[in-house]
């Protein structure tokens, strides 16, 4: 008998999401559930795909925040596959833990919720078997791989747990252990969740951290999937399976075969009515121009005007919002074309090469940040490498903007 189960995790139900693009009502209003759409959009996708189980492998839930209307959100969602007959296996993660939703709401019969003294259950009344372990607390430091019962045998063997491994980017630890040692605890398929990005880690056994189901800014870019398991005997396939309702998007354009103001509005157009077409759902878009273009300065310039034509340009898709436009091109002319402004420009360049120049600007920009909150300060320079490449960085940009203004009309 053919079996499929549905893994995902890090739904993080009604965590907001953010974009400078949300600024736009009408992007808010149709982004404001995203998280509950995918959680839904999972629950469809078992329910078409008469799958047998769902494994939840923790962070259903987005911190603290405590709202009536997400735990009716879920209890419905999860009624429907009650009726289907379909089984839910649910890991608590570190944002669950410390949710206080977790603790009181009364979930169908058809939900399993594994402990923090972990255990094993059989997949009805299949040769399959589910194990998993919760966090007791928002705090794993320690492994957990310690309190798994070990495999059934003769059995297919899935594992659920939440974790960093160790050195995953970004993560501080969280019930941290090796692919080594997932690999060496005799189990099928590791059911993992807690890094937001999808990553397989193996396939024999199967190490799989499926990602977040909905991508909440810039950083989570590109549409995000479940996976779905089909078992064969004791054979074991995955495949992805759509779920964001909406994804954020890097995308470059090479604007360097246009010199005219009217071709580059056209070949914009043209470019991001094709980048819709390949979209499998609204996206918010981070934009870059590349190339090198007599339009160099026009472009720079004019920025604010360029950035609500691209915005409207993206709305008229239907699928597109534009969260930021980024310039990145350079000025094509020859040498021999080049004007006194252009000598003033080589001048400002060489100041800001100076150290002494730098070294100015770097303490300006180190008195700025001191006055932002530290969470922002982190974001923006969570070194004193990063911090000191952003100043370079800003001053570079302030430069040619000033350039590009001196140039005015001539660009």
């Amino acid at each position: 008998m053919t079996i499929r189960i549905l893994h995902t995790a890090d739904c993080h139900l009604d965590s907001p999401l953010q974009s400078l693009a949300l600024r736009d009502p009408e992007l808010r209003d149709r982004v404001q559930t995203a998280t509950r759409t995918a959680f839904a959009r999972i629950i469809d996708t078992a329910l078409a795909g008469q799958v047998q189980a769902l494994l939840i492998a923790g962070d259903l839930f987005d911190g603290a925040e405590r709202s009536a209307r997400t735990a009716a959100f879920l209890t419905a969602q999860l009624d429907r596959l009650h009726a289907a007959g379909i089984a839910v296996f649910y890991i608590k993660g570190n944002h669950d833990a410390e949710n206080p939703i977790t603790g009181a709401l009364s979930l169908p019969e058809n939900v399993h919720i594994f402990d923090g003294r972990g255990g094993k259950v059989q997949l009805g009344d299949t040769d399959v078997w589910i194990h998993g372990v919760s966090f007791a607390g928002r705090h794993a430091p320690d492994s957990l791989l310690g309190k798994f019962p070990a495999p059934v045998a003769g059995a297919v063997n899935i594992a659920m747990l939440h974790t960093s491994l160790v050195g995953a980017a970004g993560h501080d630890p969280y019930a941290p252990c090796t692919v080594a040692e997932l690999a060496g605890m005799g189990f099928d398929y590791w059911a993992l969740g807690h890094v937001h990005k999808r990553q397989v880690h193996g396939q024999a056994p199967w190490i799989v951290m499926p990602g977040t189901p909905q991508g909440r800014d810039i950083g989570e870019a590109g549409a995000k999937t479940a996976s779905l398991l089909t078992l064969d005997d004791r054979a074991i396939t995955v495949s992805e399976v759509p779920t964001s309702a909406i994804s954020f998007l890097h995308h470059d354009i090479d604007v360097s075969a246009h010199d005219h103001a009217d071709g580059l509005r056209a070949h914009l157009r043209e470019a991001l009515t094709a980048l819709a077409a390949a979209q499998p759902s609204d996206a918010i878009l981070r934009l870059t121009l590349k190339g090198a273009t007599p339009l160099h300065w026009q472009l720079l310039r004019d920025r604010d005007v360029w950035q609500e034509t691209l915005a409207q340009m993206a709305q008229d898709t239907g699928v597109l919002w534009l969260e930021k436009l980024r310039i990145e091109v350079t000025d094509d002319h020859a040498p021999s074309d080049a004007s006194a402004t252009d000598a003033l420009g080589q001048m400002m360049r060489d100041m800001l090469a100076e150290p002494g120049m730098m070294a100015a600007l770097q303490e300006e920009f180190d008195a700025l940040l001191a006055e932002l909150p530290a969470s922002r300060r982190t974001v923006l320079a969570p070194t004193p490498e990063a911090a000191a490449a952003r100043a370079q960085q800003l001053a570079a940009s302030g430069a040619a903007q000033m350039i590009a203004r001196m140039k005015g009309a001539d660009g």
